[in-house]
Parts: structure tokens; C-alpha cells; sequence
């Protein structure tokens, strides 16, 4: 969530709506109780939902990237976080896509969370990737960070 602020160490208006979002998230699973079939279709049918709302070059991006990462990792399940698509293994978001026209930003991004295995010995790994475009070099690259990150 990158996009400027509008006045010194405030939130801009996509990152209050973001968190917003988010609170909703947390409240419906609140409400929702333990991960069911029924819950993950929900989730599935939310992420679905979020991507076909996304303007146009985001939207053939992200239904892309869903179709590598549920290719590369079928046992992770889609959501919505933060307002964007999400792909969590027991619960817990391990990649998401963020929209970068919807944040106002000039490239949209694919990131891992602190559950993903990307851990390097060095001490030192990337956990976000712009991305403008996704060409099947791009796929083959995508598909083997999912894969590490559920080990």
C-alpha cells in the first residue's frame, strides 16, 4: 500500500479503504466459524468476484496469476484480503495480488507473507514483485516461488 498520503503521516483515502475492507473481512470470519466447504466457496466466489470487478489491465493479470497459483499450489484456498485476492493454506495468507490501478500505483504487485517459506540462508529474500505484464517466463517464475512458499 504504497500510494502517497495526503497530508504528513496520515492514510490515503485506498489505504483507509483497504483497512476497512479488511475489518469486514475479519468480522465476517468472526461470523463464519471454522473453515467449511461452504466457507471456502464463499471465499472462492468473493476472489473471483474481486478480480472480475478490476479494471482492464489488471483484471486479465490477476485472473493469470489465480489460474498459476491454483495451478501451482491447488491446496492453497483463495480469499479476499485487504480487498484483494488472496491465497491462504489453513487460514493464514501465504501470497496475494494488489491491484495497481486500483491503489493508484504505477505497477501492480504480487507479494508472500511472513507464512511463506521463501526464507533464504543468507538472510536476505524478496517478498513482492511488481508486475506489469506476465509472459510465460514470467508464469514459470511465479509458479516456482508458490511452490516454495508451501514448501
Amino acid at each position: 500500500m504504497g500510494a502517497a498520503t495526503e497530508q504528513e503521516g496520515g492514510f490515503s483515502a485506498e489505504e483507509r479503504a483497504a483497512m476497512k475492507e479488511r475489518a469486514a473481512e475479519l468480522k465476517a470470519e468472526a461470523k463464519g466459524g471454522g473453515r467449511t466447504a461452504k466457507k471456502a466457496a464463499a471465499d472462492e466466489k468473493a476472489c473471483l468476484e474481486k478480480i472480475a470487478k478490476m479494471d482492464s489491465p489488471d483484471r486479465e493479470l490477476a485472473e493469470r496469476i489465480h489460474s498459476v497459483v491454483l495451478e501451482a499450489a491447488p491446496e492453497l484456498a483463495p480469499k479476499v484480503w485487504y480487498g484483494q485476492p488472496a491465497y491462504a493454506r489453513d487460514g493464514k495468507v501465504l501470497c496475494f495480488f494488489r491491484s495497481g490501478i486500483g491503489d493508484k500505483e504505477r505497477y501492480s504487485t504480487f507479494g508472500f507473507s511472513p507464512e511463506a517459506g521463501l526464507d533464504e540462508a543468507a538472510g536476505f529474500w524478496p517478498t513482492s514483485f511488481a508486475v506489469a505484464g506476465l509472459d510465460a517466463d514470467g508464469e514459470k517464475a511465479l509458479a516456482a516461488l508458490v511452490k516454495k512458499a508451501v514448501g
